[in-house]
């Protein structure tokens, strides 16, 4: 996925196995993950010739929060989790946070 958010347009699965060559995944390797990734409406396609060139559907920050949100589906106590989690963030990201907060509460 981070080869698909830092590309500036869609990339066909060549253009994603070169981008990985540090990893010398093999061609079907990638297209079977890019193929997943669809499935799971993570990325779109579009057919260019006899290929297919891919898209990221979310943003990285959507992408990220939606993993956080299953995090604390998963977690049992999604208010435990939270508070536990508000507690681990660094004064900056505290900050962040709470002004993203007030905007949502309109304090």
């Amino acid at each position: 996925m981070n080869v698909l958010w830092d590309a500036t347009g869609p990339l066909s699965v060549r253009d994603v196995q070169d981008a990985l060559d540090d990893r010398r995944l093999a061609y079907t390797t990638v297209m079977t993950v890019l193929d997943r990734l669809g499935t799971k409406d993570m990325v779109d396609r579009e057919r260019d010739g006899r290929a297919y060139r891919y898209t990221p559907r979310l943003t990285r920050q959507s992408a990220t929060a939606e993993l956080i949100d299953a995090a604390l589906d998963a977690s049992g106590d999604r208010t435990s989790a939270l508070v536990h989690f508000a507690r681990t963030v660094d004064p900056d990201e505290a900050a962040v946070l709470r002004r993203a907060l007030d905007e949502i509460t309109g304090s």
